[in-house]
């Protein structure tokens, strides 16, 4: 088993930038590759990065890409989503996830997730 906690989140103006947290506990945290995603109000959870268990491999979806930045400090077990030049169509509750080694795009191959953490930017 392996326990995420997000934090970080916060109100913001657009423009401004935020870091997200993921820590972890549990299992070997360098075994898992970790993934963000965020769902906004009325819609579906989407991808948002990823990095696989080194953090040599990103991805990034087109939206931030350019603007967000995903990191891992295994030392730490932690993972850290920078987000700069923050858009109010960012405003969501952003969700880490981990799997084992690789990282993926698509949400149903995580097996584990935090609880959330609320990111909103205002125009």
């Amino acid at each position: 088993q392996v326990q995420l906690v997000e934090s970080g989140g916060g109100l913001v103006q657009a423009g401004e930038s935020l870091r997200l947290s993921c820590a972890a506990s549990g299992r070997t945290f360098s075994d898992y590759a970790v993934g963000w995603f965020r769902q906004a109000p009325g819609k579906e959870r989407e991808f948002v990065a990823a990095a696989g268990w080194s953090g040599a491999n990103t991805h990034y979806a087109a939206s931030v890409k350019g603007r967000f930045t995903i990191s891992r400090d295994n030392a730490k077990n932690t993972v850290y989503l920078q987000m700069n030049s923050l858009k109010p169509e960012d405003t969501a509750v952003y969700y880490c996830a981990g799997r084992l080694i690789y990282m993926s795009t698509l949400e149903s191959q995580y097996n584990y997730w935090g609880q959330g953490t609320q990111v909103t930017v205002s125009s």
